[in-house]
């Protein structure tokens, strides 16, 4: 069910999407000047910049929708939105130890599903002798509040480093340590266009181990491109209001991952305007609709098999009425493999584990390359 019109030769340069390895990526070059106490040298995130991050007019600097959204989207969209998820910073050193130091909006660090390495952790990684973005490091958060040594003994060299943020908590303030004799030069975010995903709890990032290990976060590394998250966990449901805010960015795709916290009837009623609302804001930039995963153990649960099945067909009819109306550079996602047919993908038969978020970005990726003119 893919569109093969002249998507690929029209967004090769439109996107404008990096091919060379993330040890290629120039540095930022405005100073950061750090804060030195003691031994070590600290530096705010917020001096040289976050990837993932859409507005400017926020109201904290690690929100994802600007402060005029509060009381235009839903309450809880608005306080779900204020989550870090998606959101990444580089730099690059030659330190052998990293130190973070950052403090939370909510104490509330974990969920009975979800550890706290992933509410409220940063995650790094680090490219290797190839140019290839590997896991480093996680924090462990025990506090609101936390100042820790991430990791020492690091191999010597200068290498590209990684920080991705919380993906269920929100984040005041955020400061990377390094000795105060080391290489620092701040990555700024890529320029290129990035893909947005409108979603639900499971490309919010639910139940991750870690925030590298988000769905989102797993695409953004394969594809090497910049990634916006606007997933919004039980709440992304197709709403106008919210496609409003979307439409004022200027991505490469959008991928409309909404289906599992909709019915039939409401995916029949909101689909084909929604499509028609960003057609109508951003003309032909490519659009990829995403079918309902089913639930691990739907095969024992008829009326939740049902459910799906229902889902994925009013996804297909309204699909095909777009395609009737001559709506260009649509594509489409089949749910039924999303999670896998092992009945092992999920940490509670709908949330995708690491496991399950690895066979999500395995159905993505090759519609998202289509999407993005990639080979």
């Amino acid at each position: 069910m893919h569109d093969h019109l002249t998507r690929r030769s029209m967004l090769a340069a439109a996107a404008g999407l990096a091919t060379a390895p993330l040890w290629s990526l120039r540095s930022a070059r405005a100073a950061v000047t750090p804060k030195v106490e003691g031994n070590l040298a600290w530096y705010d995130v917020s001096d040289w910049g976050v990837e993932g991050r859409g507005f400017t007019d926020v109201k904290r600097y690690y929100d994802r929708l600007p402060g005029r959204a509060e009381g235009v989207v839903r309450d809880v969209v608005w306080n779900l939105s204020r989550h870090s998820t998606g959101m990444s910073a580089r730099f690059v050193s030659d330190a052998t130890r990293l130190h973070v130091r950052y403090k939370l909006m909510n104490a509330n660090l974990a969920m009975p599903h979800m550890p706290a390495t992933s509410v409220s952790g940063v995650d790094f990684y680090a490219t290797d002798d190839k140019g290839d973005s590997r896991w480093l490091a996680i924090v462990k958060p025990t506090k609101q509040e936390m100042d820790t040594k991430v990791i020492d003994g690091i191999k010597p060299g200068k290498r590209t480093y990684t920080m991705y943020l919380p993906l269920f908590n929100g984040m005041e303030q955020l400061e990377v340590g390094l000795p105060k004799d080391a290489v620092f030069e701040p990555v700024a975010p890529r320029k290129e266009k990035t893909i947005v995903f409108y979603g639900t709890s499971i490309l919010h990032g639910i139940c991750a181990s870690r925030p590298g290990m988000s769905i989102t976060n797993i695409l953004g590394r394969r594809l090497n491109c910049p990634i916006m998250n606007l997933a919004f966990s039980g709440n992304g449901k197709m709403e106008p209001e919210v496609i409003n805010f979307l439409t004022e960015l200027d991505p490469a795709v959008y991928a409309i991952d909404c289906v599992p916290n909709m019915n039939a009837q409401m995916v029949a009623e909101r689909c084909t305007p929604m499509v028609q609302q960003i057609r109508q804001a951003k003309g032909d930039v490519p659009i990829v609709l995403v079918e309902d995963r089913v639930y691990t153990n739907a095969k024992f649960l008829p009326s939740r098999y049902a459910h799906h099945m229902a889902n994925h067909k009013a996804l297909q009819e309204a699909y095909a009425t777009l395609k009737q109306q001559g709506v260009k550079n649509l594509l489409y996602l089949r749910g039924d493999d999303l999670l896998g047919h092992d009945g092992e993908g999920a940490t509670d038969g709908s949330h995708a584990s690491d496991l399950g978020a690895m066979r999500y970005a395995d159905a993505y990726e090759p519609v998202l390359r289509e999407a993005l003119g990639l080979s």
